[in-house]
């Protein structure tokens, strides 16, 4: 059983505090792999919640371009909406596939043979997965699973794990088809890949999600909707499955205890109308993380 920290409170001070409650002191250069957010989306993480947090970490924030038209599709544009953002204000911003990508193993997966991340992803030496909490138009929802599949992919990554590894490209990997769950399941593999892929590297990454903020759609949609719920707090684990679980256990416990909420209503069939909640015991099956968790409040 995995154990999540959580805290009602979401400002500098109680992420600095959930990420200390793990007792991991991540050495060397540290990447903090967050969603810079769309041109035009409202609800990323801003810079004065995480800022405090990465800069006192001398972190680096992490992206890779997308693979769907926007303006995060070349590293030109892409800096450009993270200044715009605010991310430059307090770190460096490394879009890791500028210079390209390479591929890592994918050991026990049926959609992908392989994985592609940004090729800068080894610069570093340690790593913190800091998500936002969202619904998802494709994926039903986001927070560390999508941040380490989509997220850390490159653009073509990105194509491959949506086409549930038929193409590896952005133009056509649109058009592929395959059912829903092939995708779902494809994220779940990516995922894993990372993780295992940092573990053989004799590295560490840690899991955080501000759940704040709350829409239906992603900080990837440009007319990202306004959110549909209240704020939930923030969780952190050293185990993304259980972490995940815990966003969507808190949501549904939401639900139950407010049966009339409409917005909480759209969330979740956004969310299961995806089969977003599948990518769980499917990462699990992998053995990227436990949906069997410990929750401990501070």
């Amino acid at each position: 059983m995995s154990k999540v920290y959580f805290t009602k409170e979401i400002s500098p001070e109680s992420l600095a505090k959930v990420y200390q409650a793990l007792g991991v002191e991540l050495p060397g250069k540290i990447g903090v792999k967050v969603s810079t957010g769309e041109q035009g989306a409202k609800n990323y993480l801003k810079a004065d919640l995480i800022g405090p947090f990465v800069k006192s970490l001398n972190g680096t924030i992490l992206e890779c371009n997308t693979a769907y038209p926007g303006e995060r599709t070349s590293t030109k544009a892409h800096r450009k909406v993270a200044e715009e953002h605010g991310f430059t204000s307090f770190a460096g911003v490394d879009i890791m596939d500028e210079d390209g990508d390479m591929e890592i193993p994918v050991h026990h997966g049926k959609h992908l043979k392989f994985d592609l991340i940004g090729k800068h992803w080894d610069n570093y030496d340690s790593y913190i997965n800091l998500a936002h909490a969202k619904g998802h138009m494709m994926g039903g929802f986001g927070a560390n699973l999508k941040n380490q599949s989509i997220g850390i992919a490159s653009r073509h990554g990105k194509a491959y794990i949506h086409s549930a590894g038929h193409t590896k490209s952005p133009l056509l990997c649109w058009n592929d088809k395959h059912e829903q769950i092939d995708f779902i399941e494809s994220m779940a593999e990516a995922a894993t890949a990372v993780a295992d892929y940092v573990k053989e590297q004799g590295k560490q990454i840690v899991y955080i999600t501000v759940m704040n903020a709350i829409s239906t759609s992603c900080d990837c949609d440009s007319k990202q909707d306004d959110p549909v719920m209240p704020d939930l707090g923030i969780v952190a684990s050293l185990d993304p499955v259980a972490n995940d679980q815990a966003f969507i256990d808190m949501v549904w416990k939401f639900a139950e205890e407010n049966p009339e909420h409409e917005g909480v209503k759209a969330l979740m069939e956004r969310i299961d109308s995806r089969l977003g909640r599948e990518i769980l015991p499917y990462a699990e099956s992998l053995g990227l993380g436990s949906r069997e968790y410990e929750l401990e409040e501070i």
